[in-house]
């Protein structure tokens, strides 16, 4: 794993920035940029934000709020996983018992 540093260009809103990052995670930058864009490209052209900070700030507050609701589900669902991994600890239990007093 590579961890080289370069310079990496992304373009938001047809403005380029320039950004230091490690080699291994350009892709990933890349990738965050675009959407990055087009989530402010979005917002432009429903005509309701104007003003590159006010779209910026409500892309972010958009992309935040998409974030804390997967980590939410993510959450949710390992927290089921944990409770389903107890009742089948239990069920297993239950069975050895009864196994046991049946031999």
């Amino acid at each position: 794993m590579s961890t080289d540093t370069s310079t990496l260009e992304v373009f938001i809103l047809d403005k380029a920035y320039r950004i230091n990052c490690p080699e291994n995670e350009q892709e990933s930058l890349r990738a965050s940029g675009q959407y990055l864009d087009r989530k402010m490209r979005d917002i432009r052209s429903s005509g309701k934000v104007l003003g590159l900070e006010r779209i910026a700030v409500i892309a972010a507050l958009n992309i935040t709020h998409e974030l804390l609701n997967a980590s939410k589900r993510v959450d949710a669902e390992s927290d089921s996983q944990a409770e389903l991994t107890k009742l089948i600890g239990k069920i297993e239990k239950t069975l050895d018992h009864y196994h046991s007093l049946d031999s």
